[in-house]
């Protein structure tokens, strides 16, 4: 197995042990997850091609929804509410 695969399969288990975390505490993993992301996606598209590349921007975007429409709404200057367990 090639070593974007397997630095691919070991995000996914950080990303599940992440989403398992308490909200509040998701935050730093999760962003740090997110930034890595696409940086991952593409050097696994550059080795096996652009299926793949589908294929784990497919899953990426399943897994990060909520952050990635919060962000959207953002950029877009529309509100973006925070969800009860963030807010004080």
């Amino acid at each position: 197995m090639s070593l974007p695969l397997i630095l691919g399969c070991l995000w996914v288990l950080a990303s599940a042990i992440t989403a398992m975390l308490p909200m509040r505490m998701q935050f730093p993993p999760g962003i740090t997850l997110l930034i890595a992301a696409p940086v991952l996606l593409v050097w696994i598209g550059l080795v096996h091609g652009w299926l793949w590349l589908a294929v784990g921007l497919f899953a990426f975007v399943s897994m990060f929804r909520h952050p990635l429409r919060y962000f959207l709404r953002r950029a877009l200057g529309r509100p973006a509410p925070l969800p009860k367990e963030l807010q004080d």
